[in-house]
C-alpha cells in the first residue's frame, strides 16, 4: 500500500468543482430578487460559484484598478456597456456604482436576477449595500467550504484522525481542489489580506503589527475577549485593539459570540468571545503544521470548540437563514458552549473532544435559570460520528453531519 503523506495525499486528489450547499438558495434568491448580494472572506469562492451557477450572466471584476475607476464614474454608461443580467465582482473597490445599479433596478422592478454582487460583509463601502438596495437585493453569505461539502466532494468520511487534518487544512476550495500546500497557501492569503484590504481599504498602517495581532487572536479563538489583555501584549491602546478586532469581524475573518444574558441576572458574563471561522487560517497563525501538534496542545479544545461554531455557523448561512448564536457563561464558572434561541425555547450545544463526555454542568445550571420546559435540546458534539442518547435528555452528536440543529 502506497503511504504518502498529509500533503501528498490532498495533492493527489482530482482538481474538479466542488458542490456548495448555498447553490440552492443563490437560484431560489435570484429567481425571487432582482439583486442578490454574495458577501464572505476573500478566497470563499463567491466569484467561482457565481460564474458556474449563472453562465448566461455577463462577468464584471472591478478588482482591476481601471475597471473600478470607470464603474465608479461613469456608472450609467457602465452599466450600459455591461447591461444585466451580470456578475459585479468586488462591488467594493466601486461603491458609487451601486446607485446605478438600484436605479436600473427600479426601472426593471418585474425582472429577477438582474445584478449579482459580490463583495467583503461590513467593510464601509459594503454596510451601504442592504441600505441603498433595501427590498431589492437577498443578502447572503459565503464562507469557506463545510466538513460536510469536503466529504461531499471528496468521498472522505472525517473520522477523529481526519477532524484533526480538517482543523489544520481549514476549508478554503482551492487548498484541496488544486492540492495546493496549505503553509505557503496561507503565506500569501494573508499577504493579500494585509495589503489589499486591511491596508488598501480599511486604512490600518502598520501591517507588522496587524500581523502580531492577528496571531495573538488566534491564540485566544474560543475565548472571552480581553481588550486589555491584548492591548497590552501589542502596546497599543485598547480602542485599537477593538478597531482591529472589528476589521477582522468585518473581513468575515473572526466571529464574535454574543454572550445570552437576557432576564438572567447580573451574574452573567457579558463579554463576547472571539472565534476564527476557518480552522485552517487559525492552526497556520498558532504554528500547527500536524496533528500531533493540534493533540499536544492545550489549544485543541478551543480548536475544536472553533471548528463546530464554524460548522453551524455555515449550516445556517448556506440555508439563507440569520440565526442567532450565543453563549452562556455565569462568574461561577457555569458554562455552554452555544446557545440557540428557538421560539422562545434554547438549543443548547457543548463542545467536547473526549470521546465519552459527561454532561457538563452549564445545562442543569441553566435549565434552573429559565425551566425545564424552555430547553428544547441538549448535545454534546464529540469528533465521534453519529448520534447517540447517553441519557433521557441529552444527545451526544458529531461535527459533520449536524443532525441535532434539524429542529432549529
Amino acid at each position: 500500500m502506497e503511504c504518502l503523506t498529509f500533503h501528498q495525499r490532498y495533492c493527489k486528489m482530482p482538481k474538479m468543482w466542488i458542490s456548495r450547499e448555498i447553490e440552492a438558495t443563490l437560484l431560489r434568491s435570484a429567481a425571487s430578487r432582482p439583486a442578490v448580494v454574495l458577501t464572505g472572506c476573500r478566497q470563499a469562492g463567491k466569484t467561482s460559484l457565481l460564474v458556474r451557477t449563472f453562465p448566461e450572466h455577463r462577468h464584471v471584476s472591478l478588482d482591476v484598478p481601471a475597471v473600478a475607476e470607470e464603474a465608479e464614474h461613469s456608472g450609467e454608461a457602465f452599466l450600459g456597456r455591461n447591461r444585466p443580467p451580470v456578475i459585479l465582482d468586488e462591488v467594493q473597490y466601486a461603491p458609487l456604482l451601486l446607485r446605478h445599479v438600484k436605479a436600473d433596478i427600479d426601472r426593471h422592478r418585474e425582472e429577477t436576477g438582474r445584478f449579482l454582487i459580490t463583495g467583503s460583509q461590513s467593510f464601509p463601502v459594503m454596510e451601504g449595500v442592504t441600505e441603498s438596495l433595501a427590498g431589492r437585493a437577498s443578502v447572503l453569505t459565503l464562507h469557506s467550504l463545510s466538513a460536510r461539502e469536503y466529504e461531499a466532494w471528496s468521498g472522505e468520511a472525517l473520522d477523529r484522525e481526519g477532524i484533526l487534518r480538517w482543523m489544520l487544512r481549514g476549508g478554503y476550495p482551492e487548498l484541496h481542489a488544486r492540492g495546493l500546500d496549505a503553509e505557503r497557501f496561507y503565506g500569501d492569503y494573508l499577504a493579500t489580506y494585509l495589503e489589499r484590504d486591511v491596508r488598501t481599504i480599511l486604512g490600518v498602517r502598520s501591517l507588522r503589527d496587524f500581523d502580531r495581532f492577528m496571531r495573538l487572536c488566534a491564540a485566544r479563538t474560543g475565548q472571552l475577549v480581553s481588550y486589555s489583555s491584548l492591548a497590552t501584549d501589542l502596546g497599543v491602546s485598547p480602542n485599537t485593539v477593538k478597531s482591529w478586532l472589528s476589521v477582522l469581524h468585518a473581513s468575515n475573518i473572526v466571529f464574535l459570540l454574543k454572550p445570552y444574558f437576557e432576564n438572567l441576572g447580573k451574574r452573567i458574563v457579558k463579554t463576547p468571545k472571539l472565534y476564527f471561522l476557518d480552522t485552517g487560517l487559525c492552526s497556520y497563525l498558532l504554528g500547527a503544521r500536524t496533528p500531533e501538534d493540534l493533540l499536544s496542545s492545550p489549544m485543541l479544545g478551543p480548536m475544536f470548540e472553533t471548528h463546530v461554531l464554524g460548522q453551524i455557523a455555515r449550516h445556517f448561512a448556506n440555508q439563507g437563514r440569520r440565526r442567532e448564536i450565543y453563549f452562556y457563561r455565569d462568574h461561577h464558572g457555569h458554562e455552554v458552549d452555544f446557545l440557540l434561541p428557538v421560539a422562545g425555547r434554547f438549543a443548547l450545544i457543548e463542545c467536547k473532544w473526549a470521546e465519552s463526555p459527561a454532561a457538563p454542568g452549564g445545562f442543569s445550571e441553566l435549565e434552573s435559570l429559565v425551566g425545564p420546559q424552555r430547553i428544547l435540546s441538549r448535545t454534546i458534539v464529540t469528533p465521534r460520528r453519529g448520534s447517540r442518547r447517553v441519557s433521557s435528555t441529552v444527545t451526544v452528536a458529531d461535527s459533520v453531519a449536524l443532525d441535532f440543529l434539524e429542529s432549529c
